[in-house]
């Protein structure tokens, strides 16, 4: 059952990986502009000049595209399968706030380990979309070489940068929004039932 939850995971994130590239590669070129804010580019304009300049394939609005489908796959797998296997264990329980401390522990574990799971592959993703360190030169291409050239040039740590707001993002985010979601599915199903 577990490989179930795991490979359903999987699924959701290379689905959701195909959608949300090109907006990860404007939002990439956003980030990565170091122009005053008043004269920063607009998604618009980002959007425009990728594509008039590069077109919609890999070199253009939908470059990187591997390696955000590894990193929200990875992501993905994890997150649900994680949260899945451990609420499946959850034991029924009569106290309220117990219950809810368990939820949003099962939902902070699975959104941590998802996070660092995918990083390294994430920190690729935004190397790969973003402005090359030569301009007119592509050093970041494909996500596992990407990866090992970040562990050739700069070690291990580099795979995690931004490991710790990602952790406060998505384990604290995770438990918030399993609890929320439960609670909400619990109450909307015993409030139309009757």
């Amino acid at each position: 059952m577990f490989q179930t939850y795991f490979t359903a995971g999987l699924c959701v994130g290379v689905t959701e990986a195909i959608v949300m590239n090109p907006f990860e590669r404007v939002k990439v070129t956003l980030m990565a502009d170091r122009s005053p804010v008043e004269k920063a580019p607009s998604t618009w304009d980002v959007l425009k000049k990728i594509v008039s300049n590069k077109g919609y394939g890999v070199e253009g609005l939908n470059r990187g595209m591997s390696a955000t489908i590894i990193s929200h796959g990875i992501f993905n797998m994890v997150y649900f399968g994680v949260f899945k296997s451990l609420k499946s264990r959850l034991r029924p329980f009569s106290d309220e706030m117990l219950y809810l401390y368990h939820i949003m522990g099962i939902g902070f574990a699975a959104g941590t380990l998802a996070s660092i799971a995918s990083n390294p592959f994430d920190v690729a993703k935004t190397r790969i979309q973003g402005p090359q360190p030569e301009p007119g030169v592509r050093k970041y291409r494909s996500p596992l070489a990407t990866v090992a050239t970040i562990y050739r040039e700069e070690r291990l740590r580099a795979l995690f940068k931004g490991l710790l707001p990602r952790l406060l993002r998505r384990g604290v985010g995770s438990a918030l929004m399993v609890a929320a979601y439960d609670y909400t599915y619990r109450y909307l199903t015993n409030g139309f039932s009757e």
